[in-house]
């Protein structure tokens, strides 16, 4: 089998075999073939795309490349959710708690941030003392203990996703339907566990611009788990605006927690309620979806999924301390109306860059994160504004950010006409 083959067959818009793409995955791993073929054959998918069952055979190639984790030690289903990344969104510090607290065993393994998105890792790093360095061990320990664990990818699980993904990145093949979801659902599969919940971002913070490309990708993704016995459930969900009203480390931990006490923002609640509810229920914890929501709102009501969050932190050696000694910034500026009406529009993507420049974020991986910094929103799209009205804060250790504080400006956009609300769950694909 020649690698210059297998080009020329995908060049031609012709289908992989199983034993190809095997070989493929295999050899490159084993720096056989070298990047400047493997590159041809990204932009040769990326142009020509691959069959549902071609998208699965080099998932499962990229999943045997490396480890894979044994969650079978644990009884019962195991379940473990994942979001495409967008601005402000801390989902799973709310959902991770709050599903564990029904019983469920959450089993989760968590990346970094990189440009305007935040990283779970990161997030969870920003507590002091946090370890998310837990070895397989301890981690299927935790799990069986507290019902839930979230740490660190460890470099022998998808070592060929690793590969790629650095390859794409430098090569402009990154937008492409097979080659995102044969990433992600390896990483979820290598993982172990029985349920696969996907939380795909669709708008400007996001990187899937429409719903009709986050509805392909989705359903490619609930293909590849189902196919492969795994329950896969992706929900399509706003991201035109930031989820909730926090952006930045340490402010959206301080948000995660607020939820879990019941005062969280709407549609970051509403998200993990519903959400939630699939995770249970597909758990096997309750019979109806109706009574898998009562039961985690319940959970939230009697403090039991707050308890749970502050054991889960203790878990993994957090100390966390009173919330309002948790933030220490230099200044924080308010950004405020300079005209009445009601506000039409929030670019995420402005809000996440903004607190990526201040320094919640990085640019390049070697950067390091400043966690105490960020944008607090203090209106939403719909709200009502007075002219005057703080519309943000920013929290920095910066005192030089004029160009921050000009494009927080232009983030957001009013009308004088009210404007509805948008749901932040468009489609539910399973």
């Amino acid at each position: 089998m020649r690698m210059v083959d297998l080009i020329e067959k995908k060049r031609d818009n012709l289908t992989l075999t199983k034993e190809e793409i095997n070989y493929m995955i295999q050899e490159y791993t084993n720096e056989t073939i070298p990047d400047y073929q493997m590159s041809a054959m990204m932009m040769a998918i990326y142009f020509n795309g691959m069959t549902d069952e071609e998208a699965t055979h080099l998932t499962m190639a990229m999943l045997n490349s490396g480890d894979q984790i044994d969650l079978s030690s644990i009884p019962g289903k195991k379940v473990d959710k994942h979001s495409t990344g967008g601005v402000g969104d801390k989902t799973t510090l709310v959902l991770g708690p709050l599903v564990a607290s029904t019983g469920v065993k959450v089993a989760k393994l968590s990346g970094r941030g990189l440009g305007h998105t935040g990283g779970t890792l990161d997030k969870l790093e920003s507590i002091p003392e946090f370890n998310i360095n837990l070895s397989i061990d301890d981690f299927l320990a935790q799990v069986k203990n507290i019902n839930i664990a979230v740490a660190g990818q460890t470099k022998d699980i998808t070592p060929a996703d690793k590969l790629l993904y650095a390859l794409r990145d430098v090569t402009a093949t990154v937008p492409s339907i097979p080659l995102i979801a044969s990433s992600i659902m390896s990483k979820k599969l290598a993982s172990g566990s029985d349920v696969i919940v996907l939380d795909v971002k669709i708008g400007e913070g996001a990187f899937m611009k429409t719903i009709e490309e986050a509805r392909e990708l989705s359903q490619v993704m609930v293909n590849i788990g189902n196919s492969l016995g795994k329950k896969t459930i992706a929900f399509l969900t706003d991201m035109s605006q930031p989820l909730g009203y926090a952006v930045g480390n340490k402010l959206e931990v301080i948000e995660a927690i607020e939820t879990l006490k019941g005062n969280g923002p709407d549609d970051l609640t509403e998200l993990c309620l519903e959400i939630g509810s699939y995770m249970v229920y597909n758990a096997d914890i309750t019979d109806s979806l109706k009574k898998a929501k009562a039961l985690i709102k319940d959970n939230i009501k009697n403090n039991k999924a707050l308890e749970k969050q502050a054991e889960f932190i203790k878990a993994q050696n957090g100390k966390l301390p009173e919330l309002n000694e948790f933030i220490n910034v230099k200044k924080t500026i308010d950004i405020t109306a300079k005209e009445s009406g009601y506000i039409k529009s929030i670019n995420a993507l402005t809000v996440g860059i903004s607190a990526m420049k201040l320094g919640a974020g990085r640019k390049t991986k070697e950067d390091d994160i400043d966690p105490d910094v960020g944008v607090v929103l203090n209106k939403k799209v719909g709200d009502k504004v007075t002219k005057g009205d703080t519309l943000a804060t920013i929290y920095t250790n910066d005192l030089s950010i004029d160009d921050v504080l000009e494009e927080l400006n232009n983030a957001f956009v009013m009308t004088d006409k009210k404007i509805k609300k948008r749901d932040i769950i468009f489609e539910i694909i399973s």
